[in-house]
């Protein structure tokens, strides 16, 4: 069946992925309509899904408020639109032209059909983009939108997409919330009546909430029921609504920015949103993030394929008292526990000796580094780790050269007050002056000290968000910001092929499939308890994989909760994405850093299934006895199960967790015990998965499939 197909009497088109169809109709009055959304049809099969839009049955109803593939302000429309403009004339309002189609299949294995339409009297143009692949069940889509004519548009809501869902008996909404130090928690409760908006007004993505929706009647669970959900590949402001209509129905709409600005848009220019790529899956909540999963790994991740380092950063050991011997001294304690990625974090530049003076003044402190960075790479590279920085260069203090000589580079409000969060502002990367300054730097920084990797911080959001002097600047800068934020990115990969990048943004406050697209991890969280990373980490994979989450080992007692547990307890909660190490080693006992050294060693052997494998929830944050997740090879091969438990065990003997992602009618060795399972008995009756010991114990069992059912 091809990728994408026609009806050209009916006006039908068929989407196809390997599992799911996606069908919509450009109707008799030109309209784009949906039609269905689910398991894989035939374009014959689709056609009976098609119903006509029926005129409203009295005054107040108007076309229905769920099903237009882009719902349009304007006419009888009284739902959340995904597009709003003003013209010059001070009126508003779409009308549908048809103005041809085009299907191009500029890749192997993918193809994308694009609808052309312009509105009936003015000259906007609008181009619905819809790509499928061949190994996904991901569909993306986005709007192009074209002033075609001599006068100055503002686009009030230009969002990328929007999705229906078919009448179902009720809708449940699953989405994260959160703040700084307590991101990704998973909410999962019925979709109400009227609109449900998901935003971020900070200019970033956020801590509160992610760009991404899961809906379901309320009957799915991990391993069962369909699933409809949604991403937003955007690292800036951005909106989501979701609608639950009285007739049945549900959709979401989504784009960038929030209410009370615009996309201004300029004779001859065009707005090209980011997309909102969909997904529908009939295996649950477990096997729509798997999908989601390796989609990120095959098509938004730059290097997806590559092995990811052990790590060290040296933020907790030193704080700002960074400087050459130290730093090197700490290299060599973290090259004998084995760790392939040496990061110096914040301090090492300008006048930075705490977060109130130097942010902006890019060049190695020279009391503290009289010969330069390269002395301490040079070591870090002999000792045969890869050397990393940190850096934040979208803020500013007050407190540097640069804000000195370039106060007007920060967003800001002539006459208002500059808010300082963190003693810091915001520089505006809209401009290209401050963005091309960054590029510059940057590009340096890496040549000059051979960097091998950055943690690319952001530590606070937007305020006073002005750009004077410049027409629609207040508006241009929220999507100018992004756009240039990812151009600096992008020019600095390609200058530097062999540089990594970790997004971060005083946590986990900006990751989304738009920043992954150009980085290579994400920090999670400033918070590093153990425990509370275990839920954090939940709601982290709901859509993103354990191959972009960095988490890491630190001291205790945590320096946020004050909570103490083993070391073996948070290597195996780090262990469970891209394995950090974060503490002062100096301050490491002998027997501290030889079971460190172990643990890493250990991860080492196991790596390939946590960043590469299909990843199982085999157990939910709140659920009693044991969290368990395991990690399984795409062929069945090997298997990995990590288990924590919290506290004493007073609710019964602990129950098996039943595995999956086996080879049935194989056998599997534990690597630690020599013990031989059945996949029969592993999957149907499950492993005892409890972890020995008291509170906070954890384990680790790795399984190697050793033969049976033909398979060697």
């Amino acid at each position: 069946m091809p990728m994408i197909s026609h009806a050209p009497d009916t006006g039908l088109w068929l989407l196809s992925t390997p599992r799911t169809s996606y069908a919509l109709r450009v109707d008799e009055t030109g309209a784009p309509w949906h039609v269905g959304w689910g398991p894989r049809l035939t374009l014959e099969e689709a056609a009976g899904l098609v119903v006509p839009v029926a005129a409203a049955g009295n005054s107040f109803e108007g076309r229905p408020p769920v099903g237009e593939e882009l719902p349009v302000d304007g006419g009888t429309r009284f739902g959340p639109p995904s597009l709003q403009v003003r013209y010059a004339d001070g009126s508003r309002g779409f009308e549908w032209q048809p103005a041809g189609h085009r299907v191009l299949r500029d890749s192997p294995g993918s193809a994308e059909l694009v609808l052309d339409f312009r509105d009936r009297l003015y000259p906007l143009h609008v181009a619905l983009h819809y790509r499928v692949r061949e190994d996904t069940d991901v569909i993306e889509r986005r709007t192009v939108l074209r002033n075609a004519g001599g006068q100055h548009l503002r686009l009030l809501r230009a969002d990328s997409a929007a999705w229906s869902l078919p009448a179902l008996p009720g809708y449940r909404i699953s989405h994260l919330t959160g703040q700084w130090a307590a991101e990704s928690r998973l909410r999962r409760e019925p979709l109400p009546h009227g609109e449900t908006v998901l935003t971020s007004r900070r200019g970033i993505t956020g801590h509160h909430a992610a760009p991404w929706v899961m809906l379901d009647a309320g009957d799915a669970d991990e391993d069962r029921g369909r699933v409809w959900s949604a991403a937003l590949a955007w690292s800036g402001s951005w909106r989501l609504t979701a609608q639950r209509t009285s007739d049945g129905r549900a959709g979401v709409t989504g784009g960038v920015g929030h209410e009370g600005t615009w996309v201004p848009l300029a004779p001859g220019a065009e707005f090209a949103t980011p997309l909102f790529a969909g997904l529908f899956s009939q295996g649950g909540f477990g096997a729509a993030s798997r999908a989601w999963h390796a989609y990120t790994r095959d098509h938004v991740l730059p290097h997806a394929g590559e092995t990811a380092p052990v790590l060290y950063n040296s933020w907790e050991a030193t704080g700002f008292d960074v400087d050459e011997a130290g730093q090197k001294a700490l290299a060599e304690r973290a090259a004998a526990l084995g760790v392939e990625l040496y990061v110096v974090d914040d301090g090492w530049f300008g006048s930075r000796r705490s977060d109130r003076a130097g942010l902006g003044d890019w060049t190695p402190s020279r009391d503290r580094f009289p010969r330069g960075l390269g002395p301490l790479a040079e070591t870090v590279h002999g000792l045969g780790m890869r050397f990393g920085l940190w850096v934040e260069p979208e803020m500013v203090n007050p407190d540097s050269d640069l804000y000195r000589a370039h106060p007007d580079w920060v967003l800001h409000t002539p006459g208002r007050a500059r808010s300082e969060l963190r003693n810091q502002l915001v520089l505006n990367f809209a401009r290209d002056d401050v963005a091309d300054w960054a590029h510059d730097w940057l590009t340096r920084l890496v040549a000059d000290h051979g960097v091998d990797f950055l943690k690319w911080d952001m530590n606070r959001a937007f305020s006073e968000a002005g750009w004077p002097d410049v027409p629609d600047g207040d508006d241009r800068l929220w999507t100018g910001y992004v756009a240039n934020l990812y151009g600096v990115l992008d020019r600095l990969r390609a200058a530097h092929p062999a540089l990594r990048i970790e997004t971060c943004s005083g946590g986990g406050g900006r990751v989304d499939l738009g920043i992954l697209a150009r980085t290579d991890q994400a920090w999670t969280s400033d918070n590093t308890d153990a425990a509370d990373r275990l839920v954090i980490q939940h709601g982290f994979s709901q859509l993103h994989p354990a191959r972009v989450m960095s988490a890491w080992v630190t001291d205790v007692p945590n320096q946020l909760t004050g909570r103490t547990v083993p070391l073996r307890y948070r290597f195996h909660v780090a262990m469970a994405g891209l394995l950090g190490i974060g503490g002062d080693l100096a301050r490491w006992s002998e027997a501290e850093l030889a079971e460190g050294a172990a643990l890493v060693a250990a991860y080492k052997e196991v790596r390939h299934l946590v960043q590469h494998g299909a990843q199982y929830r085999l157990s939910g944050p709140d659920d009693a006895g044991a969290r368990v997740v395991q990690y399984a090879a795409e062929d069945g091969s090997e298997a990995l199960v990590l288990a924590w438990r919290r506290g004493p065990r007073g609710d019964g003997p602990p129950l098996p967790v039943r595995l999956r992602g086996l080879t049935p009618g194989a056998r599997y060795r534990d690597t630690r015990t020599g013990q031989v399972h059945s996949a029969a008995v592993l999957t149907a009756y499950g492993l005892a998965a409890e972890p020995a010991g008291g509170d906070w114990s954890s384990d680790a069992t790795h399984l190697v499939r050793t033969g049976g059912g033909g398979v060697e």
